[in-house]
């Protein structure tokens, strides 16, 4: 079963944005993303999505290739152009990356709870009362 991450779109603030982001990051088909830590269970995430973070939901997902070492010591994850719109989903911001069991990940179906529905601004609140 495939491992996924989920990563915060820092600076995005919609869908759209994100859209624009990743359009401008297409270098030969794939799309590169940098992160300073190789992550450890990096050989269980190919096959699997980086599911971005927009607004304290998930939005949308891209499938991991593979992991690149750069020159500079950092490493890319390496992902396909293609990004993959599913169903909102509440996820709480974190810094860096984290991983998602593929149990856990969305799977493109919505859950049914109406929360991927509120606006972002409201699940913002309700989240930092704790209430969702």
């Amino acid at each position: 079963m495939p491992l996924h991450l989920t990563k915060v779109a820092v600076g995005c603030a919609s869908v759209e944005a994100l859209q624009n982001r990743i359009a401008r990051r297409i270098s030969g088909g794939v799309v590169r993303v940098p992160t300073r830590m190789r992550p450890k269970r990096g050989d269980e995430l190919i096959g699997g999505c980086l599911h971005w973070i927009v607004k304290h939901r998930i939005i949308a997902r891209q499938a991991i290739l593979r992991l690149e070492d750069r020159s500079d010591g950092r490493i890319d994850i390496v992902c396909s152009a293609d990004l993959v719109l599913v169903p909102p989903r509440p996820k709480r911001a974190h810094q860096g990356w984290r991983y998602l069991d593929d149990a856990d990940a969305p799977n493109g179906e919505d859950d049914g709870t109406g929360l991927g529905d509120l606006p972002p601004r409201l699940y913002g609140k309700l989240a930092a009362l704790a209430l969702v």
